[in-house]
């Protein structure tokens, strides 16, 4: 500065016009060294390293190059020549040191958030990520970086030790508790989440109380975002998963197989025991044939082993329709391809009401999409609806208007017939 100032008072200017231009000068070259270091860095190191990562074999770089971690940290370059140069003004030296310092925590900042936000895109990249999700620890590590930095940038504006603003957050340690309530509750389920392996980005969970029923599309810190089956989001609290129930399906989607557990409602005064003639039309159904036949053996064994008087049909052992008809059902789904052979399969009775006898068919689809599920269930059910009056059976309904309408009709051709018979009858 003095061999400046030296050297621009021997063009005839006086001392306070020499320093004035001499700051002058060497501001103008800080700013150009600056200029010139932020586009080197920017427009030579950065295309070179680019170039680089573009061309590495690995992928991982890639996500650092996409977050812009390099592009951030090349913030410093110039900073760091002006903190340098500070020792040139020595009346500012403190507020250039300081602003430039300031500056220097917040590219820092910067730098760390897009380089934790790789990590993290790295990491989503491995299959375990769906299992063990880290972004929640990320979110806390950011708010720990954070604070440190806040702290650092007003123990610079205040000229005081960090020390001493650290020694201090005891006392608002409740303070503290309030602020980051959700953030602290949602460390603790995350934690918990992980370490128990309760729900994984791709499950499908049900959660009626929060109006969830669809796919976990993310996990954060505070919350976890579910994209229902009508294509809407739901976002549920992290901890709301710890202290209340859900349904998870994953179970379902890793087994292969998906329940139908749905029943049809036997009029129960179709029940009845098979008459021969019933008997001999079953016979001629396939996969009844077989079984008709053992049946048979196996009630005329028993007839003669126990000497049963078969002159009243109550009496010993007979087929009926309704056993026959699941006896029907239970060999249709062993050889329907859309059901899963190795799982339960199964057709059995529960507890008459009423709207009937439920014959429950409990088996597994082959196929979890859901789509499918609902094509091979209904296909099931079209078929046996159709097939029931073949063994006798009537599928319980509520009366209808038409129900109505035809017993109504059907009486009053009845009432018709009877006048009908008794003019003729008064005639003769």
């Amino acid at each position: 500065m003095d061999l400046l100032k030296e050297w621009i008072a021997d063009f005839g200017l006086n001392e306070q016009m020499s320093l004035y231009l001499a700051n002058a000068i060497i501001i103008v070259v800080i700013i150009g060294l600056s200029v010139a270091a932020n586009f080197i860095a920017k427009s030579i190191v950065l295309r070179v390293v680019s170039y680089y990562i573009k061309n590495s074999k690995v992928k991982w770089d890639d996500y650092l190059l996409e977050r812009q971690v390099f592009h951030k940290l090349s913030h410093v370059v110039p900073a760091i020549i002006i903190y340098s140069s500070s020792s040139l003004f020595p009346k500012f030296q403190h507020l250039i040191e300081q602003g430039t310092a300031i500056y220097i925590i917040i590219v820092a900042l910067m730098v760390i958030n897009a380089f934790l936000n790789a990590i993290n895109d790295i990491y989503v990249t491995y299959e375990i990520s769906k299992a063990r999700p880290i972004r929640g620890y990320i979110q806390v590590i950011k708010i720990f970086v954070f604070t440190i930095g806040g702290i650092l940038i007003v123990s610079n504006l205040i000229g005081q030790s960090p020390l001493i603003l650290l020694s201090g957050i005891g006392a608002l340690s409740a303070v503290t508790m309030l602020v980051f309530k959700d953030s602290i509750l949602g460390l603790v389920a995350g934690v918990q989440l992980t370490s128990n392996d309760m729900v994984r980005v791709g499950d499908w969970i049900e959660m009626p109380k929060y109006g969830a029923d669809g796919d976990v599309v993310d996990i954060s810190l505070h919350t976890v975002k579910v994209q229902n089956w009508d294509k809407t989001y739901t976002t549920i609290p992290s901890y709301a998963l710890i202290s209340d129930s859900f349904k998870n399906w994953r179970g379902m989607q890793t087994s292969g197989g998906r329940r139908i557990m749905r029943s049809l409602s036997i009029d129960t005064t179709s029940i009845t025991i098979c008459s021969p003639e019933m008997i001999e039309k079953l016979k001629k159904v396939h996969v009844l044939k077989a079984y008709i036949a053992q049946k048979e053996l196996d009630i005329e064994r028993y007839h003669v082993e126990h000497k049963i008087d078969r002159s009243s049909r109550v009496n010993g052992r007979a087929l009926t329709n309704i056993g026959m008809f699941r006896a029907y059902i239970q060999s249709y789904l062993n050889n329907h391809p859309g059901i899963h052979k190795e799982m339960t399969c199964m057709v059995r009775q529960l507890q008459p009401d009423g709207t009937g006898l439920p014959l429950q068919i409990y088996a597994f689809v082959n196929d979890i999409r859901w789509e499918v599920f609902e094509g091979v269930q209904s296909d099931i059910f079209d078929h046996l609806l159709a097939v029931a009056p073949e063994f006798g059976i009537r599928v319980f309904q509520n009366p209808s208007g038409h129900d109505l309408k035809s017993a109504f009709h059907q009486e009053g051709e009845l009432h018709e017939g009877s006048r009908d018979r008794v003019m003729v009858s008064e005639s003769d």
